[in-house]
């Protein structure tokens, strides 16, 4: 196969193209690009934690954290620090080699910069990739948390920039690229992708993918969220997207995409172990691991270890630049059969 080209100009007409492949096709022409570029056996594990739960001024029509709907989500204050690292600490043993923090906001003001840093500090210095969702960024705050050991900064496109609007009214598609060009500016590794089963066409399913591929530079984390329908919300009634229809947005990703980490995301709860399977095939390399995606349920950790085990899968080994330490499997739990296949950790 030949080596996958890395593009910025990809048309809404190919990509649509490659969606419309026969899906053997498409899973077949998805897999070989993921063995080009990465372990097909080695998934990255994150675990996310709401720093900042509920009262978002925003009105994006699927999130329960919106003060503006009834969803059983009460707003709270910003964690502490030392709160934060008992979860940062357990995510750590249970095989998280980054911790994700995201925070109920439009965007984070000055005063909360200096707060969420010394979060951030913090869960550095116990050897694990940060990373941070806070909303838009203000001036200067994308270079105080690069200086402060953040990793990367997730800021998702969400959908098509023609369904768009359809989904959210409080910000538009500009606001989302002048937070990821300023994330980009510090030096940050960008995390960035969208939500699919939101009432969207394929065609627009494609426009998505078809703008995250076209960035000035590839996201190095491509999340794809299956939308989890919350009562309450806007979304709360959608329909469910066709599983194998999930299955081509991962390996469309994966194909656009080549040298990006593309993170099978919300949704999972509602997936079968067969259908996650086809996904780490057509390219998925990373998962969400633990209970709870922000304010959403998630497969178990025991329930990933186990499906880990049955797919010959391991944790992926992150070389950490900051810290001088590689992060997957904790010490403790690696000496378990030797072979990192999540037996005694991970997931």
């Amino acid at each position: 196969m030949p080596e996958a080209a890395i593009r910025h100009d990809w048309t809404r007409t190919e990509v649509a193209a490659l969606f419309a492949l026969p899906f053997n096709e498409l899973l077949h022409r998805a897999h070989g690009v993921h063995r080009q570029h990465h372990d097909p056996n080695a998934v990255q594990v994150s675990t996310l934690l709401s720093i900042k739960t509920g009262g978002c001024p925003e009105d994006c029509a699927y999130c329960p954290q919106a003060a503006r709907y009834d969803t059983g989500v009460a707003a709270q204050k910003l964690m502490e620090v030392d709160d934060v690292l008992a979860r940062a600490r357990a995510a750590k043993a249970a095989g998280a080699s980054r911790f994700c923090m995201g925070a109920a906001w439009r965007g984070p003001k000055d005063r909360d910069i200096p707060k969420v840093a010394a979060i951030v500090r913090a869960v550095k210095e116990l050897g694990l990739e940060t990373c941070a969702t806070l909303g838009l960024l203000g001036d200067g705050h994308a270079q105080a948390l690069k200086d402060a050991g953040l990793d990367y900064y997730n800021h998702n496109l969400d959908t098509a920039p023609e369904f768009y609007g359809e989904i959210i009214h409080t910000r538009d598609y500009r606001d989302r690229l002048e937070t990821l060009e300023q994330v980009r500016d510090a030096g940050l590794k960008t995390c960035c992708g969208g939500i699919v089963g939101m009432g969207e066409t394929r065609e627009q399913r494609a426009g998505l993918l078809q703008a995250l591929a076209n960035l000035p530079e590839h996201p190095h984390s491509v999340p794809i969220n299956q939308l989890v329908p919350v009562p309450g919300t806007p979304l709360g009634d959608a329909e469910p997207l066709d599983p194998f229809e999930f299955v081509r947005a991962i390996a469309v990703a994966r194909i656009l995409m080549p040298l990006s980490i593309v993170r099978l995301s919300a949704g999972r709860q509602q997936m079968d172990d067969a259908v996650q399977a086809l996904c780490f095939f057509a390219g998925a390399g990373s998962i969400f691991y633990g209970e709870k995606l922000l304010t959403t349920g998630n497969p178990d950790v025991e329930a990933d270890r186990a499906l880990f085990r049955r797919l010959d899968l391991h944790p992926m080994e992150v070389a950490m630049e900051a810290a001088g330490v590689r992060a997957g499997l904790p010490e403790s739990d690696a000496a378990g059969c030797g072979q990192g296949c999540g037996c005694s950790a991970a997931a």
